[in-house]
């Protein structure tokens, strides 16, 4: 498995929108968490995006799973980067390829 750093970039003014998608958002994030798929995720401070760290077979899979997310079904993401990453040091570090 890989570990791939996923950064959102919201919809401007999209606050309304995020708020009400958010509890569906949360639980599926949670859920990924459970089965192991999810390592990290949290929103930027400044309210702009989130960074969320995954393990996945590969690319196009993780991209057919953040189609499910309930703030992509909501409309609310404006962009998504993805791109694999190793962490080499830190609680992370045992999740690396």
């Amino acid at each position: 498995m890989t570990v791939f750093a996923v950064e959102y970039v919201y919809v401007a003014d999209s606050g309304a929108l995020r708020d009400e998608a958010r509890p569906a958002h949360r639980a599926w994030l949670g859920e990924l968490a459970e089965e192991g798929k999810l390592l990290a995720s949290g929103p930027y401070g400044d309210g702009a995006g989130a960074l969320l760290l995954f393990k996945s077979a590969d690319e196009a899979g993780l991209n057919d799973l953040l189609k499910q997310d309930p703030f992509a079904e909501a409309g609310v993401i404006a962009g998504i980067r993805t791109t694999e990453w190793t962490p080499n040091i830190g609680v992370l570090a045992a999740h690396a390829s």
